[in-house]
């Protein structure tokens, strides 16, 4: 069983808590870097764990990294070809920094008003002549309209890139969500559901792209002298993946414990009041975020002043729409901006105790 984490009434209660397995189960994996003398360059361990997290996922073509951005930056470096990347204002700053950063152009579509994610019937009217690339967002592991998405993209000779960074475990008709697009990435951060403290994962279908992706997280290299082509260090070390194989074990317990809470807040929360994330239908999901939707930003920063007084940390997020950032400076999408405006995402971690759910949702239905 997960290890309960329940704070007094004087402690903070953050929007989330990294779970860590026990320090003795981490010391016995990483014991085995310390006998093979190996911290990185795809040791032992980082095997390992990638061959468990096929089996788990059902995937074959994983690369674990770094962090969960370099595998969009290098997915945007082999498929994006300084174009235009069609994607959506409602996500974190790394999806749409990262298309700037690989000398691409992005173009934003807005979202839909009930899932939140980008709406494919706007994509069509964004296509130009120069557009290489959908950079899509599965907002809080809530899957995109992956079929609208995706026949739109082979109608116009378009690669499809999927940030999946809150995805892990999601299930989209019978199938990991890693699955669909020509590149999906996903974020081990300590925040996540699944964490290897900093660390991240590219998924692809297509063996021949999967060996581009691998050199190009590893300077370029095709063995000890000779190069492929243009890399950069995307490596994860062993460290990093002994967490991840510490953390393993436990996902079961995991994914119960966030159901259990999301279970409460969706049986007390007065939902007169607010509005809930529509999770697309056939989907297996995470329980990764609990968003809500307040009626008025004002709204929202009332109650974000009242729980911060309780020591009580929600997070507005995603906030500002990407659109809005200065150095982006797009085009207006009233969707996501009034969203992102009214939105704000609720503590959910493993082992918050009912008594903190209690506090939070007393302070809501006031």
């Amino acid at each position: 069983m997960v290890t309960s984490n329940a704070q007094s009434e004087d402690q903070r209660i953050n929007v989330t808590k990294t779970f860590l397995p026990s320090i003795d189960s981490y010391a016995s994996i990483l014991q085995r870097a310390w006998d093979n003398v190996w911290l990185t360059n795809r040791g032992e361990l980082i095997l390992e764990l990638e061959e468990k997290l096929k089996e788990i996922l059902g995937m074959d073509n994983i690369l674990i990294m770094n962090n969960g951005t370099i595998p969009i930056q290098i997915a945007l470096k082999l498929l994006g070809n300084h174009g235009e990347i069609i994607t959506t204002p409602f996500s974190y700053v790394a999806t749409s920094s990262a298309i700037i950063w690989e000398n691409c152009k992005p173009v934003f579509v807005d979202i839909e008003g009930d899932g939140w994610t980008l709406d494919p019937q706007k994509l069509e009217e964004a296509i130009t002549p120069n557009t290489t690339c959908i950079l899509a967002t599965h907002v809080f592991g809530n899957p995109c309209d992956v079929e609208n998405i995706d026949r739109i993209a082979q109608k116009h000779n378009l690669k499809v890139i999927y940030d999946a960074a809150h995805c892990f475990g999601v299930k989209y008709k019978g199938k990991s969500v890693f699955s669909y697009g020509d590149v999906s990435t996903c974020s081990f951060h300590a925040t996540k559901i699944f964490h290897t403290g900093e660390g991240g994962a590219s998924f692809c279908n297509d063996s021949e792209l999967r060996k581009k992706i691998y050199y190009s997280h590893n300077f370029g290299h095709n063995g000890p002298l000779d190069f492929h082509g243009l890399g950069i260090n995307g490596k994860i070390s062993e460290l990093q993946a002994a967490m991840g194989l510490a953390v393993l074990p436990h996902m079961k317990d995991i994914y119960s414990e966030r159901k259990r809470a999301v279970e409460f807040y969706n049986a007390h929360i007065d939902f007169n009041r607010y509005t809930r994330l529509k999770i697309r239908d056939n989907t297996e999901w995470n329980y990764s975020y609990y968003p809500i939707l307040f009626k008025t930003e004002t709204a929202l920063l009332d109650a974000q002043e009242m729980f911060n007084a309780k020591s009580i940390f929600p997070r507005r997020y995603f906030y500002p729409s990407l659109n809005a950032i200065p150095y982006i400076n797009g085009q207006a999408m009233p969707v996501s901006e009034d969203i992102a405006s009214r939105v704000l995402c609720l503590p959910l971690y493993a082992g918050i105790a009912e008594k903190e759910l209690n506090r939070i949702v007393h302070i809501l239905n006031q």
